[in-house]
């Protein structure tokens, strides 16, 4: 689905990723690991567009991406969860997911019903600003925003950071759904361990910039955790 190599990418004169190479196939779930600061976000950046590239290859089934703007990347088929959300605040719930629709591969100007068979707190809420709602509610609207362009791939940065542990369950398994029912290719930027082995399939751990280690979920043992983990 999706193929970096050799990705490096620059903050001003700090070198913030060093010689990335990264593979997923279609229907993978990969959670992305690491400790703070550590490049996660920027790389996440990089893949959405929204950071340039210094050097390195990008394909997204088989097309190099690396020059494309962020829009172009979307209409692709690639949905993006930012950290911290980014809700529009003084726009309600329906105006928050009609964003969306600009990058849909179809014409289709309607909210597309799954949003709110996933999120019925969505359907509730659709007059109410996004400013208005609770953490977990405007996790859950962004993610439906990003769900909205009817994306092959999903990158969500941290999608349980603040967010009370029955909302974050909820969102677990509805990941779960959209990788095993659905299809949808999963990246995600996690800290909390148990959510990361209940949702992903395989694991990327980084340190410095660098990609360091990757595998199976099962492989992510004590040593992998207390040496790029444990804070």
């Amino acid at each position: 689905m999706i193929k970096i190599e050799s990705l490096n990418q620059f903050y001003g004169e700090s070198h913030t990723l060093w010689d990335v190479d990264i593979s997923i196939k279609q229907g993978e779930c990969i959670c992305l690991m690491g400790r703070n600061g550590v490049g996660k976000t920027t790389l996440l950046k990089s893949i959405m567009g929204l950071l340039p590239m210094a050097s390195g290859s990008m394909l997204f089934e088989g097309e190099e991406i690396a020059k494309l703007p962020a829009e172009r990347r979307a209409k692709l088929g690639i949905g993006y969860v930012p950290q911290g959300r980014d809700v529009f605040p003084q726009l309600t719930v329906e105006e928050n997911l009609r964003i969306g629709l600009g990058a849909r591969r179809t014409k289709s100007k309607e909210i597309p019903e799954k949003i709110f068979e996933l999120f019925p707190v969505l359907k509730q809420m659709m007059n109410r600003r996004g400013g208005d709602l609770s953490g977990g509610q405007q996790q859950q609207l962004a993610i439906g925003r990003a769900l909205v362009i009817d994306p092959k791939m999903l990158i969500l940065d941290e999608p349980t950071e603040g967010i009370q542990p029955n909302i974050v369950h909820d969102i677990g398994s509805i990941l779960l759904k959209l990788n095993q029912e659905e299809g949808i290719t999963i990246l995600t930027v996690e800290q909390k361990l148990p959510f990361a082995r209940r949702v992903g399939q395989r694991f990327i751990l980084m340190d410095r910039g660098r990609k360091v280690a990757e595998g199976d979920m099962p492989d992510l043992d004590e040593k992998l955790i207390q040496q790029y983990l444990t804070v």
